[in-house]
């Protein structure tokens, strides 16, 4: 006897023979079962367990299958988790709907239990590959977030990325932050041109909310590094890295953020001649001989440190 589910299924159907039939078959091969006979019962138990996959009636009285995943898409707790719908109608018109509305996938009635498992458990295998991406991004230290740049929707997000957006920006729903989203759609365009990206995103005291590109996905999806840095953190490892001073570390780590000497003159409280004093020091101990190469040994340090 199998005492580890397989997974949790969500089995929506308002025919009780379907139900029995599902739910035998799936609890057979050693899957969690919840079940839900209308479509407000289903959008609830989904919100509620975070099923692995959910096995969708179509055609149901009131609020239809389609509706229903709709609104599961909509919903950012619940939009990552596959839907197979489940339809008599194989017409071309109602398979495209049933996709149109967030499906990955379909089969038709009457149902046959072998056919139904064999795409749950296919579906169930994505599923889980996509979790545990997202949970080795985070065990690495990566809080990556998916952005949808045209519709400035978070995709998904990992969990330490979760964290990051609501410390900087309070409690997010599926909308990206005004802040990320503007920053992404400029670096976008920077990235296009072959221009320096930015990669300040939010400051908050002493501590900084750091972005970076880490892969394009689609043609108006990206994936955002998101990582938080600490100024004596940070100096201290240039310091240990570079042989710097305090102030040439101060004034590298300025640097490395895309200030001018003037903004670094003012952070600071020193003269611009100061500054690039400073700096033919810096590139002298780093052996460069230009501001971009220094900022970028600068941040490759921070990466690793």
């Amino acid at each position: 006897m199998n005492l580890r589910p397989q997974g949790i299924v969500l089995v929506v159907d308002d025919v009780p023979d379907n139900l029995s039939l599902l739910y035998d078959a799936l609890d057979q091969v050693g899957y969690a079962v919840l079940v839900a006979t209308d479509g407000e019962s289903a959008l609830h138990r989904a919100r509620l367990s975070l099923p692995d996959v959910i096995l969708l009636d179509a055609m149901m009285p009131g609020m239809d299958g389609f509706e229903v995943a709709r609104r599961l898409k909509a919903d950012f707790s619940t939009q990552a988790i596959p839907i197979v719908f489940m339809t008599g109608l194989t017409e071309t018109e109602h398979v495209v709907a049933a996709f149109a509305a967030g499906g990955a996938d379909y089969v038709t009635k009457p149902i046959k239990p072998q056919e139904v498992l064999a795409r749950i458990a296919a579906h169930m295998h994505s599923a889980r590959q996509m979790k545990q991406a997202r949970s080795a991004l985070d065990a690495f230290g990566q809080a990556t977030v998916a952005i949808a740049v045209a519709s400035g929707k978070l995709t998904w997000r990992t969990p330490l990325a979760r964290q990051l957006l609501d410390k900087y920006f309070g409690p997010q729903d599926e909308m990206a932050p005004i802040r990320l989203l503007e920053w992404t759609r400029l670096a976008d365009a920077a990235r296009r041109e072959g221009r320096e990206i930015p990669a300040l995103l939010q400051a908050e005291g002493d501590r900084r909310l750091l972005a970076s590109f880490h892969d394009q996905t689609g043609d108006d999806e990206w994936l955002v590094v998101l990582r938080e840095e600490n100024d004596e953190a940070e100096l201290d490892a240039l310091i240990g890295a570079f042989r710097l001073t305090r102030r040439e570390a101060e004034v590298l780590h300025w640097l490395s953020l895309g200030k001018t000497n003037r903004d670094i003159a003012d952070i600071l409280e020193m003269s611009p001649r100061t500054v690039n004093k400073h700096l033919e020091h810096v590139f002298e101990k780093l052996g460069v001989e230009t501001r971009t190469a220094a900022a970028a040994m600068a941040a490759e340090k921070g990466r690793r440190s």
